[in-house]
């Protein structure tokens, strides 16, 4: 309990830093932390001098957790398991189908995940073909997306859905996936719904990310595309590069995959100018010569300036 009690601080502190001023906390967490409190000031006096003349000891490191994707949904936790490690998942064999379906299960038990989910709302898994050669991610769901437990199906998944047509492509050809596996919560009042949406913290995308890695063991896709800024830091490594002008239309590395990163489709939803446009179809074009597409010459000139 005192370890986690200094990772909760630890994370009030980072969250205040990044100018959070006020978090949503269940009653049964508030109800942990009062008894936690509690039960330190009834500590006897002589158990309190016994450890002030201890010499300090530094913590042990919390244990890996393993998620076995065969094993049964674990039961909710109060907050501060928040601050458990990432898990390490252990894909069991079998074919594509059944793998997948054994992780999407673990994912939508999941109890980190679950437990971030507001009532009513999904935990939010990939979809698509596990044949596919080219792997969207995004960086996290949104409200239509909590809604339907799938990702990119507001505004900007159906801009993406027609940047895929444009590439000569179905929805269903290829897979798509966010980092994160929950919407990332704004405090709210009670029974109020979340209006607007954050950039997940990098704790919050480290212990989703497993979950991602294995999708991409499964899928095994030729490729990846990295569709804006938060996402690109969480595949790329928090602090590699401040614009994503810096990284974008390059290729890069994640898990052994060729790692494109473009914009997010809701840039384009604000920047409407064919420059935005062009700019985004120009790293669609790596990509589909990288995939050995075949690409017009109708498609090579989308959204050129006249």
């Amino acid at each position: 309990m005192q370890n986690a009690l200094h990772a909760l601080t630890d994370e009030l502190r980072r969250l205040k830093a990044a100018g959070i001023k006020t978090v949503a906390v269940s009653d049964a967490s508030l109800a942990g932390l009062k008894h936690a409190l509690a039960a330190r000031r009834s500590a006897k006096p002589e158990m309190r001098r016994e450890k002030a003349a201890m010499a300090p000891v530094a913590p042990l490191p919390a244990p890996e957790r393993t998620v076995i994707v065969a094993a049964a949904p674990a039961a909710p936790v109060l907050t501060e398991n928040l601050f458990l490690p990432p898990p390490v998942v252990v894909l069991p064999p079998g074919e594509k189908p059944a793998r997948w379906a054994a992780l999407r299960e673990v994912v939508w038990h999941d109890q980190i995940c679950c437990g971030r989910v507001r009532a009513g709302k999904k935990v939010v898994f990939g979809v698509g073909s596990l044949d596919a050669k080219i792997m969207f991610v995004g960086e996290a769901p949104g409200a239509e997306e909590e809604v339907q437990g799938e990702p990119f199906v507001g505004a900007a998944g159906q801009l993406l859905t027609k940047m895929i047509q444009g590439m000569g492509l179905k929805r269903e050809d290829v897979y798509i996936s966010n980092i994160m596996n929950w919407r990332p919560e704004i405090p709210t009042e009670p029974d109020a719904a979340q209006i607007g949406n954050r950039p997940p913290t990098e704790g919050e995308m480290r212990y989703c990310l497993p979950y991602l890695r294995a999708q991409i063991e499964v899928v095994n896709p030729d490729l990846l595309v990295a569709l804006g800024s938060t996402a690109a830091q969480g595949l790329l490594g928090f602090g590699s590069f401040k614009a994503l002008g810096e990284v974008r239309g390059r290729w890069h590395d994640f898990s052994g995959k060729p790692l494109m990163v473009t914009y997010h489709p809701s840039y384009i939803l604000r920047n409407q100018s064919n420059r935005s446009k062009r700019m985004i179809w120009e790293d669609l074009l790596k990509v589909m010569d990288r995939a050995a597409l075949p690409i017009s010459e109708k498609q090579r000139s989308y959204f050129l300036e006249r």
